[in-house]
């Protein structure tokens, strides 16, 4: 049995059934630690230990963590690191610190997420910064299309010491909360049922005049604008169905969404286009991580690297084990079980969309957003300063070769 379906044979009633008796967080928990299938019986005890640990002693500070859509289950899919940093933080604090994990879109959702731990309904939120954009603009800043060749790119910024002055200070400062950690991928053009039948995508060209659903970012609808693809407003919870129904004809997002969200058996082809961030990450209201003492704060900011290289290792293994983001792809992946066919564009294919697109040789198009968040960073030239960081390392770096830094160390 695939890792991703370790929990598929376990009813919704019995985890309930469990987690009415020791708790939604530990249960989650406890699943969440498991390395492969489980029996509910295995479930009932770790979960007993989860508790017994967790509530030894009363936490001097009770965290809500408001996860969007994640549960144990599809945080194997996509590995955004939520449930590790939880688990790690009060592990670390000797539990001092306790977070209640609410995922599944109880709290909060993708797009409200941001604007609740804003509000401070929830303490910790996990949801894409695509869409928290609209609730927190200064997340626009990761959109500028193309300013990332690879993941490897994205994760060297974020372990970047000038990401503190670039993204996590300007985004504190402006919007009150506290950029933790992030999985990264690069968004595509994951394209519904109707092109089933359809050649395998292999042009730029293929794409113009489709009508693709856009998140809440700003940045991303001038990339899409620019490359003819039609940006349509649609909720990422509505997304299935408007692809189900063929109300469009696809989505941008990445790979480990379309699985982790269940929407491989409503898409045919995943266009790795890769022209903008798809960055799932987890931040905190900057009042309670002031509220909480130097050694807190310090345990925090320790359990996020940690989170971070978690992600890093374990996102790049999930993407070709578990997703199948591969040429040839690995039987019994979500991609494999589905027929989702990967179709990567050519190095002259994806130079054409940015030259098409990009701010380097579109900057008339991003002149009004890009002096907006320069203003907002304090006056640096916010694409080309993450550009040049980008470029630090070599083309071909693996992404599991990056090396990992603690950011706010310089």
């Amino acid at each position: 049995m695939s890792v991703f379906n370790k929990l598929d044979h376990i009813s919704r009633r019995d985890v309930f059934r469990l987690a009415g008796r020791y708790g939604m967080s530990s249960t989650l928990l406890a699943a969440g630690a498991f390395g492969g299938a489980m029996s509910l019986g295995n479930l009932a005890r770790a979960a007993e230990s989860t508790y017994e640990k967790r509530f030894a002693k009363e936490p001097k500070h009770t965290l809500k963590f408001g996860a969007a859509g994640f549960n144990a289950r599809n945080l194997l899919i996509e590995r955004a690191g939520a449930l590790e940093f939880a688990r790690d933080l009060e592990s670390r604090t000797d539990g001092e610190i306790r977070v209640e994990f609410i995922g599944d879109n109880q709290i909060c959702g993708q797009v409200s997420c941001v604007e609740k731990a804003q509000q401070g309904i929830v303490d910790i939120y996990a949801a894409s910064t695509q869409n928290s954009a609209g609730g927190a603009p200064y997340l626009n800043v990761l959109d500028y299309a193309f300013m990332f060749r690879s993941r490897a790119d994205q994760y060297h910024f974020l372990y970047h010491p000038k990401s503190v002055e670039l993204l996590r200070d300007p985004y504190e400062k402006r919007h009150g909360l506290k950029f933790l950690f992030s999985h990264a991928e690069l968004r595509g053009i994951q394209l519904g049922l109707a092109w089933e039948d359809k050649e395998t995508v292999t042009s730029i060209e293929q794409l113009f005049g489709t009508k693709n659903r856009v998140t809440g970012t700003q940045l991303g609808r001038i990339a899409m604008t620019a490359l003819n693809l039609n940006p349509v407003p649609v909720a990422w919870e509505e997304t299935l169905d408007g692809l189900k129904q063929g109300l469009i004809d696809g989505a941008e997002t990445w790979a480990s969404a379309v699985a982790y969200a269940n929407m491989s058996p409503v898409v045919s082809q995943s266009v790795h286009l890769d022209f903008f961030c798809g960055t799932e990450h987890t931040a905190m209201n900057a009042g309670v991580f002031d509220s909480l003492g130097g050694e807190l704060q310090d345990a925090v900011m320790e359990s996020s690297y940690w989170a971070q290289t978690h992600v890093q290792a374990a996102n790049e293994a999930a993407l070709v084990k578990t997703v199948g983001l591969s040429d040839p792809q690995l039987p019994n992946t979500i991609f494999a079980q589905n027929n989702v066919r990967n179709a990567f564009l050519s190095k002259e294919e994806r130079r054409k969309a940015e030259e098409m697109c990009s701010p380097e040789f579109q900057p008339q198009l991003w002149e009004e957003w890009r002096e907006r968040l320069n203003g907002w960073s304090g006056g640096m030239d916010t694409y080309q300063e993450i550009y040049n960081i980008a470029r630090e390392i070599e083309e071909d770096t693996l992404p599991e070769n990056v090396e990992p830094r603690r950011w706010w160390k310089a």
